[in-house]
């Protein structure tokens, strides 16, 4: 530096004494200034007070010589502390010099710069609120500065600051915000530790209302607490919890769309992921679950986005149970959000005042309820789903049904979907379907494929789920459509197709006879049908699925659909099903369960009677499908108690193949006379002279059995009839008809007879056509 140049009003002396290298002598100069400053100040000179600021910024603290700076320093300080309460007139003048310094190579120069700026500060007070924000940029910096002096002499000037901050209400939280935002995403633990330990003491004024600018910097809180530090995420923790308990002091003024989706965003974490990014998953979870039980239907518009973020959550083990939980609580909250009201159009929504509501749940929607007090326990998708918020031409609370149905969709589809999930997905479906069924069913033909192939899913309690949900799309009145309409988009080539039969509860013509009448219990939508041919498809397709789930899924649906429907439309379509050995499998599958499931109790006491001609028809119905399988047909007759039609099937018995499996099929069959189910018929034999054709029947089965078990079985059985001479039938054609049976008159049983050749025909054919194609393995079809 040019000694020579002139710095008055500072003498050649102190400006000598700046330079020196020796702090002592640097030292004595700060007091020559702090007494010339002083006299300035009394003689109310701030020219002259300028003057010398500037002369100690630019030719000192900006030199480029470091004793000069450090000289500069200490002046600038000294300045201050002469100026007082005055200090805050030249404080930007004060201040920029000093913070310059805190960029230098220098960590010794940093470490002064810090100790003036720090009593500069200490003399101002209030007064540097309005520089705040450089004051916290210039800290910020320091608080990762590698040297442990700067470093502790930036806490002091930390600690002073926020005690300014914290006794003043003139705190410039607008201006501030903008420079938190920046500097929250640093990844130096220090900055990081600096930037929370301020967000915590400015959350702690109560003048300060940080909580309306929380949108700003949440998604950089919610990153602090990954921080691999202890110490850090122990903070963050801490004042994360400070702005929940506020949120839930006063929910009116939270502005829940703006925070959530970052809620969504870190709420979707692997499953894979670190510890740390657990605790994230976890807090911005619990601040879901709060958000949506403080927020209520406000939140209905961003549905999609929080159950992407929440359903694969429901499939975590054990080690993240609290995340689990938490889940849990979100999806059954948000559920309980969606009501009938949500399926109206939104003009209809508009011209209402205020959602119906006459207080009482119909039964549907109680046992629905019901389940949704059960255990909601339910990992993800990689990809972030985020929330779109509402127009503001739009209602502010709108139901994001088609976000909503496609991420249930998504989970449906993914493999690596947890069986929880699935389970919660197939109760959002089911729960929508109550809730919405109008405009739910303009997504039936979208989802209706996969929930048909979730009937191969490997969990009971998910097929029950899957079940429940198509039960509900086959009997809903808002899926009623018209039937030439496009109710199923199938290939035609390899569906199974709808017989002639009953449709909207009318007869159709087929030739010249008018088919069967329609089931008696209550009708279904046009989806049922639609259901029915493809389950069948699927059995058909999948012999595996039929041979394990088959009686699961069919005793299930006569539960949820009536099992009179049930059958009476399985027979129907497989009545025209081509796959003739398919036919017999799936005939004898429905007649085992019709004769040993408790849940056809009903439907078993409806046919065992036949005094209606509703009964009459379904039995014929039946019967007209179940001579795919000959021993099932002679079943059925018994259990109706048409014994005389039994005999007469038996008798043509002798003119079929009988393989092993159809001796196996009587030897069940044996088994099943023996069975509670038909302990009326055991008892009938007490009545030879009533029943004589049953005798006949029972004899006829154990003339085809082979000497086994059944034989002897069977054998023992009739020889406890009594009084064998009672066994002998009538001639006479005159004499009065002993089999009440014969004088049923909705039942032309010589028909029945022509059908049962016929179908045994086509059987006939078919497995001389297999053979033949297996005699000769080479010849092309």
């Amino acid at each position: 530096m040019n000694t020579e140049k002139d710095f008055s009003p500072l003498t050649p002396n102190i400006v000598r004494a700046l330079n020196d290298k020796l702090y002592e002598k640097r030292k004595v100069a700060a007091l020559e200034i702090e007494k010339l400053v002083r006299e300035f100040v009394a003689q109310n000179n701030s020219s002259q007070i300028r003057h010398v600021i500037q002369i100690l910024a630019t030719e000192f603290a900006l030199s480029q010589h470091p004793h000069s700076r450090k000289g500069g320093l200490i002046g600038l300080a000294a300045c201050s502390i002469a100026l007082g309460k005055d200090s805050g007139l030249y404080l930007k003048e004060l201040i920029d010099p000093v913070l310059s310094c805190f960029n230098d190579s220098d960590s010794r120069l940093r470490y002064y710069a810090c100790e003036a700026l720090y009593n500069i500060v200490k003399v101002a007070r209030g007064a540097v609120l309005p520089h705040f924000n450089v004051l916290f940029d210039g800290l910020s910096k320091l608080a990762a500065d590698p040297d442990p002096n700067v470093k502790s002499g930036s806490e002091l000037l930390d600690r002073l600051l926020k005690d300014i901050v914290t006794e003043s209400n003139k705190f410039d939280l607008v201006a501030f915000v903008p420079l938190l935002r920046e500097r929250i995403y640093s990844n130096n633990q220090y900055a990081r530790q600096f930037i929370i330990s301020w967000i915590h003491v400015l959350e702690s004024v109560p003048d300060i209302n940080l909580l309306d600018y929380l949108p700003e910097f949440l998604d950089g809180l919610f990153q602090i607490l990954g921080d691999s530090s202890k110490e850090i995420r122990r903070i963050c923790e801490v004042v994360l919890g400070e702005f929940l308990k506020e949120i839930k002091k006063n929910p009116s003024s939270v502005k829940f769309a703006e925070m959530a989706n970052i809620l969504v965003i870190h709420c979707q974490v692997s499953e894979d992921s670190k510890s740390t990014y657990d605790l994230i998953q976890l807090t911005s979870m619990t601040w879901m679950r709060e958000f949506i039980q403080l927020a209520g239907r406000v939140v209905l518009p961003y549905s999609s986005g929080i159950l992407t973020a929440v359903l694969p959550c429901l499939s975590y083990d054990d080690r993240k149970k609290s995340t689990k939980e938490a889940a849990s609580a979100c999806n059954h909250s948000l559920m309980k959000l969606v009501t009938p009201e949500d399926d109206e159009d939104d003009e209809e929504s508009q011209t209402k005042s205020s959602p119906p509501s006459d207080g009482t749940p119909s039964k549907k929607e109680g046992e629905l309820n019901d389940s949704l007090n059960d255990s909601q326990e339910s990992v993800g998708f990689s990809n972030i789903s985020f929330f779109t918020p509402a127009s503001s031409d739009r209602p502010a609370v709108t139901l994001d049904l088609d976000g909503i149905v496609q991420v249930l969709d998504r989970h449906l589809h993914d493999s690596s979907t947890g069986m929880m999930t699935r389970i919660a997905v197939l109760k959002w479906l089911y729960h929508l379907y109550i809730k919405t069924p109008r405009k739910m069913f303009k997504h039936t033909d979208s989802l209706f494929p996969m929930l048909l192939k979730t009937l191969s899913d490997e969990s009971d309690e998910v097929i029950l789920k899957d079940l429940e949900v198509l039960a509900e799309i086959a009997s809903s009145p808002a899926g009623q459509t018209d039937t030439s309409g496009s109710c199923d988009h199938s290939d035609s080539k390899t569906e199974l197709h709808i017989p002639g039969g009953v449709r909207d509860g009318q007869p159709v013509v087929v030739g010249s006879k008018v088919m069967d009448l329609s089931p008696s219990t209550p009708s279904m939508n046009s989806y049922f049908y639609k259901f029915m041919i493809n389950l069948l498809k699927r059995f058909s397709s999948e012999r595996k699925l039929l041979e394990m789930r088959g009686a699961f899924i069919i005793r299930q649906l006569c539960l949820l659909l009536h099992a009179e429907n049930i059958f009476h439309s399985m027979a129907d379509i497989l009545l025209k099903e081509e796959d003739l050995k398919f036919a017999s499998t799936m005939v004898q599958t429905l007649n085992t369960i019709l004769l040993t499931s408790a849940e056809l109790f009903q439907l078993r006491n409806q046919l065992k009677d036949l005094r209606t001609q509703e009964s009459c028809a379904l039995f014929c119905c039946l019967y007209r499908s179940w001579c795919h399988n000959p021993v099932a047909t002679v079943s059925l007759c018994f259990l109706t108690q048409n014994y005389q039609h039994a005999y007469d099937l038996i008798q043509k018995f002798g003119d079929l193949e009988v393989t092993v499996d159809f001796l196996m099929e009587v030897d069940k069959l044996v088994q099943l006379i023996e069975s509670p189910i038909f302990t009326y018929l055991r008892l009938q034999l007490l009545d030879v002279e009533h029943n004589p054709y049953l005798i006949k029947a029972l004899y006829g089965l154990l003339m085809l059995l082979p000497q086994s078990q059944a034989f002897q079985l069977l054998s023992h059985r009739l020889s406890c009839v009594p009084n064998p001479e009672l066994m002998r039938t009538v001639e006479d054609p005159k004499a009065p008809v002993k089999d009440k049976r014969l004088a049923q008159p909705h039942i032309d049983y010589s028909e029945l007879l022509q059908h049962f050749d016929r179908v045994q025909s086509k059987h006939l054919e078919v497995r001389h056509q297999r053979a033949g194609r297996s005699e000769h393995p080479d010849r092309k079809l």
